[in-house]
Parts: C-alpha cells; sequence; structure tokens
C-alpha cells in the first residue's frame, strides 16, 4: 500500500470528527477563552479550521516561510461564526485530500521546510510534516476545543467512541 493511501484513512475519520467538534461551536461563544493565557473559540477554532490547507501547502512546495524578512508574516483570516469555519474546513480538507491522493511515496519522502524569518525551524520528510504538524498537531488542538465545549455546557462529539454526551 502506497504512503498516501494508508495517511488518507486516517485523514477521513480525523476530518470528520474535526468537522463534527466545529460544528458545535456557539457563534455567541468566539471571545470566550477559559484563561488568560488561553486562545479565545474563536483563534483556536480558526486555527482547526486553516490546518487542512498546511496539508496541500506541504504537498505543493518545499517551505513556507511564515514571517518572511520584507513581507508581510501570515495573517489568519477573520472568522466570526461556525458556519465561515466550515466553509474553509470544507474547502481546505476537499483541496487537501485531492493533493494527499495524488502524492507519490518519493514526493512524501522530500524535505520540506519550516521559515521564521528566513531561520530554519524544522526541516523533515513531508509524511513527517503531514503526520505531526498537521494531523496530530489538529488532533491536539480538536481535543482543546472539547475542553472548551464542555466548559461552556456544549455536548461533546463522540469521536473515538462514545462520549459522556454521545453515547454510541
Amino acid at each position: 500500500m502506497a504512503m498516501n493511501e494508508a495517511l488518507l484513512v486516517e485523514f477521513d475519520k480525523e476530518m470528520a470528527g474535526t468537522r463534527k467538534s466545529l460544528e458545535r461551536v456557539p457563534d455567541d461563544k468566539f471571545d470566550w477563552k477559559p484563561h488568560t493565557k488561553s486562545m479565545t473559540v474563536r483563534q483556536l477554532t480558526t486555527h482547526l479550521a486553516l490546518m487542512p490547507s498546511w496539508m496541500k501547502e506541504t504537498l505543493e512546495k518545499t517551505s513556507f516561510d511564515y514571517a518572511p524578512i520584507g513581507g508581510e508574516p501570515f495573517k489568519p483570516p477573520v472568522m466570526n461564526s461556525h458556519k465561515d469555519l466550515l466553509e474553509v474546513f470544507d474547502r481546505d480538507v476537499a483541496k487537501a485530500r485531492a493533493a494527499l491522493k495524488s502524492a507519490s511515496d518519493a514526493a512524501l519522502m522530500e524535505t520540506w521546510t519550516l521559515l521564521a524569518g528566513g531561520k530554519t525551524i524544522f526541516a523533515m520528510p513531508r509524511i513527517a510534516v503531514l503526520r505531526g504538524m498537521v494531523m496530530n498537531h489538529l488532533i491536539h488542538h480538536r481535543a482543546q476545543l472539547g475542553v472548551y465545549l464542555r466548559l461552556n455546557d456544549v455536548p461533546v462529539p463522540a469521536l473515538y467512541g462514545p462520549s459522556a454526551d454521545e453515547q454510541g
């Protein structure tokens, strides 16, 4: 089995679970955060909604500089509703899936580099970037969103089995 085919199975499951979580975000809680050091719901969910676009970018480019010298640093779009989140997420999931589906094993083993101001933050094979910095990173922040939902008395979706709010 090709590496992309193996990753597509996981990708589809994790994206479905992430969408399920994003669907639950109440529009009136976008500025809420559990602690002064925490992200707001808007920041966290925007971060989540944009992560699938990272997969496409990783597969189509050899690097990304989020604060290029002489250029504008990356600024996420402002999202003001779960409808906005889902539109961006769904669009980018479709693009990411198509890019992953067409990726060869050789392309997945090519080095990809993350930069800040021209300085290398890390360089690793694309497959490691997709698993670690996209998929695992998304799962981590989705878990944070689950806590945010719980703290706001919003039912937490079942993702890997039943949740306290969804049995089966």
